[in-house]
């Protein structure tokens, strides 16, 4: 009989200190040939499998990384490109790829959406009825081999499954997904039994799909294509991978024609763990048991996983039976904590990033291999290490707590209704039909990131950088009223990221220098750490923000970033609940609601971006997240005065489940993306009477293409089909942050110019 292995599932991209982002965004400005790049990007891709191998994990996945998103790298695996991007060709190039998922001057970009209930978005495949799958390059056996041939490792390819791989799809009628699919399975047949020929054992197939809550007949169809994998591949291990929550047909799941089932024992433990306990496994699979925290960034509790995984043990009849692993791919967590030299030294015991984490998968392994006494030191300094941030005086704030324990469970309320609102707020504004706005961010040039290193480094006083932020506001707010938009933003060029900006303000955050991240593409967020009760410490917008308006006569929005949002983009300490921080967080930002409004500045938007990707993947948790999210962001805005005009942002979600969500936050104006999707959002509205202001995103900004006039005029025509123009305003997907000025400009005033070609034809149409 056999040991209990270690095996990992993803790895994180992007490097130490974002190395890949670095080499993709120097080849799209064309700073390095495309040979310097596979050449940069091979480096350290085989330099992530070396570490992994010096860890000591028996199971090293090969297939995780990727140039852009695993999502796209499997659809163009499959063929599933679109029209506009199809070239005729067998091959898909680098540039055609990236084009994909960019977007060119010509062609729009694929949609992206947010990947399951994380902040990774991936590029969501489009797929036609008449769409034939085929295999431009089997990619992984490439992988696998460079792996052998580079490092002696005989990996494990990971690709997502056929069947999520087609649920996540979209553009096809789903009458013809057994079609599909029944297309798509001898070709996974193919790439398989070519890294079988090639010496691979195992092939992990990514299947999330199944943790969401599935009618009866999709559950059925995963058994007779696995049947078919099963009996195409003869001599290959296939492992059913599932992460993010617990698989609600547990017994149909486990007993699947597979070789192995991967688990989630943290987001899913309770369920999974009973579903084991109550039906057993199948003594003739292996069982991954996904025991470490893939998206949160404390150390597990050694010992107690230990025991967990003891009692896995005898649930599957052999430790040849049981393999150790994360929860889900590392993707989602920073690298290393070794290189956080800055740290307070009782925070960073208690942290675990993808190596650290990689460390517990394998001294776990090696423990239940050996017995608990051969890791005895191991649990003794991991005890210790926890026990240390428990007791922190820095953990405990009892003015928090004490605000806490006076909260009403009613839903906070505005003063006035929505409607005498309205009226004040037409009112008091006095803005045209189709208002435009920016959505907060502009362009954060290299002059923006070179003023903030430089008050890092000491090179600035506070003084130099406060006149370079004024001087950057000035510039902007005469940019804006040149363009003609109505609504204006001051452009956060204070800010490094929405929600770590709010973090270093607000008491209970502590913040890391290399824990990034990737959101999408070469996008990398640093996410904050809450650690410690949530406390306002003073004003932390309002200069900005009052000096903007000191400028124009026009409204300038006050904005922050909502309580669920710096929740979700956040790494949260697991010992309190959601909705405790969700409430303390609201607390703090209705203070600096407050000051604004005390500063008069009269439109606050309150922004909540990740509200839907916190949504629960299970039915029954929905509606206890979406009643404490909406609680939370009330407690920050429902005080404000009925003149004061409250907006919100949301993007890259499907709406159609949360749309009573949204309409409870009893915001004034929302803006939503419509761009990204092709103004397929718009749909929602179709079903549901939205009576509130609405702002339509009508200009993706996450391309570098600048849209034209008469495209920004089909999304909002579109949209006046099914809404009443009278609360519909006109802004990009997102903020702007991300887009050089020489594409910003022109692409507002495109936006600006649509919005008034429309403003004139609705007049037209009034007149006559």
């Amino acid at each position: 009989m056999g040991d209990v292995l270690s095996a990992n599932l993803g790895y994180p991209r992007i490097g130490e200190k974002r190395e890949w982002k670095k080499a993709v965004e120097r080849f799209w400005s064309k700073k390095i040939s495309k040979g310097e790049f596979l050449e940069t990007t091979k480096k350290l891709w085989l330099n992530n499998l070396k570490k992994q191998k010096e860890i000591g994990v028996d199971l090293i996945p090969v297939g995780d990384f990727s140039f852009y998103d695993h999502v796209l790298d499997t659809a163009v695996l499959f063929g599933l490109i679109p029209e506009r991007f199809n070239t005729g060709e067998k091959q898909v190039s680098l540039e055609t790829y990236f084009s994909i998922a960019r977007g060119t001057k010509e062609a729009e970009a694929s949609e992206m959406t947010k990947w399951f209930d994380t902040n990774y978005h991936y590029i969501v495949p489009e797929i036609s009825n008449e769409t034939k799958p085929f295999i431009t390059e089997n990619r992984l056996l490439r992988l696998f081999n460079e792996a052998k041939k580079e490092l002696g490792i005989t990996a494990k390819p990971v690709l997502v499954g056929p069947v999520t791989l087609l649920k996540l799809s979209k553009g096809y009628n789903r009458d013809h997904f057994q079609t599909l699919l029944d297309a798509l399975i001898p070709l996974y047949i193919q790439v398989l039994n070519e890294l079988r020929t090639a010496g691979a054992e195992w092939v992990q197939l990514d299947e999330p799909i199944l943790v969401k809550t599935l009618p009866k007949e999709d559950v059925s169809v995963f058994q007779n294509v696995y049947q078919r994998i099963k009996d195409g591949t003869p001599g290959l291990s296939i492992l059913l991978q599932t992460y993010f929550e617990a698989v609600d047909a547990y017994q149909t799941v486990v007993n699947l024609p597979v070789d192995g089932i991967g688990l989630d024992f943290v987001y899913g433990k309770e369920a999974n763990l009973q579903a084991v306990k109550t039906f057993g496994f199948p003594q003739d699979k292996v069982l991954a048991a996904g025991v470490i925290d893939g998206r949160n960034v404390w150390k597990a509790d050694l010992q107690a996983t230990f025991s967990e995984l003891k009692s896995l043990l005898d649930a599957v009849g052999g430790k040849d039976k049981l393999w150790v692993t994360p929860s889900c791919s590392l993707l989602h967590v920073p690298v290393t904590v070794k290189n956080e030299r800055e740290l307070d030294p009782v925070l960073k015991g208690a942290l675990s990033f993808a190596d650290e984490k990689l460390d517990e998968v394998v001294v776990l392994a090696h423990a239940l291999n050996e017995g608990a006494s051969s890791a005895a030191a191991a649990f003794r300094q991991n005890n210790e290490e926890l026990s240390a941030l428990k007791t922190s005086v820095h953990r405990n704030n009892k003015e928090v707590q004490k605000e806490l324990s006076h909260l009403d469970q009613e839903l906070p309320a505005r003063p006035g209704s929505w409607k005498l609102r309205q009226a004040i707020q037409a009112d008091a504004f006095k803005l045209p039909p189709l208002p435009s706005t920016t959505i907060g961010s502009f362009p954060q040039t290299k002059e923006v990131r070179l003023a903030r290193r430089r008050l890092r480094r000491g090179e600035w006083s506070q003084d130099q950088y406060d006149r370079f932020i004024k001087d950057e506001i000035a510039k902007w707010i005469d940019i804006q009223e040149d363009i003609g938009i109505d609504v204006l933003v001051h452009g956060e060029f204070e800010r490094n990221d929405m929600v770590e900006y709010f973090g270093e303000k607000l008491a209970g955050f502590a913040f890391t220098r290399f824990g990034w991240v990737q959101s999408y593409g070469s996008r990398c967020v640093k996410p904050p750490l809450i650690f410690g009760d949530v406390a306002w410490r003073g004003p932390m917008t309002v200069r900005e923000s009052a000096y903007a308006q000191s400028l124009t006569k026009k409204p300038v929005k006050g904005m922050l970033t909502g309580p669920v949002t710096i929740y979700n983009w956040s790494f949260v300490r697991n010992d309190i609940s959601q909705a405790t921080v969700f409430n303390q967080i609201a607390l703090a930002l209705k203070k600096e609601v407050h000051a604004l409004e005390e500063a008069d500045i009269r439109m606050i938007q309150v922004d909540e971006p990740a509200l839907r990707e916190g949504l629960p993947l299970k039915e029954e948790k929905k509606a206890g997240y979406l009643h404490d999210a909406v609680y939370a962001f009330r407690l920050a805005t429902s005080f404000v005065n009925n003149d004061t005009q409250i907006h919100t942002h949301m993007c890259y979600s499907e709406f159609d489940e949360i749309i009573g969500a949204i309409d409870a936050l009893d915001t004034d104006v929302i803006s939503i993306e419509a761009a990204r999707s092709h103004g397929e959002i718009i749909s929602t509205f179709e079903d549901f009477e939205y009576k509130k202001g609405i702002g339509l995103g009508v200009y993706d900004i996450h391309s570098p293409r600048i849209p034209s006039v008469e495209e920004m005029k089909s999304y909002a025509e579109r949209a006046l089909k099914v809404l009443n123009p009278k609360i519909v305003w006109i802004n990009p997907d997102c903020g702007l942050k991300t887009r050089k000025p020489e594409e910003a400009i022109p692409a507002l005033r495109n936006m600006v110019e649509a919005a008034r070609e429309v403003r004139a034809e609705l007049e037209n149409t009034v007149g006559k």
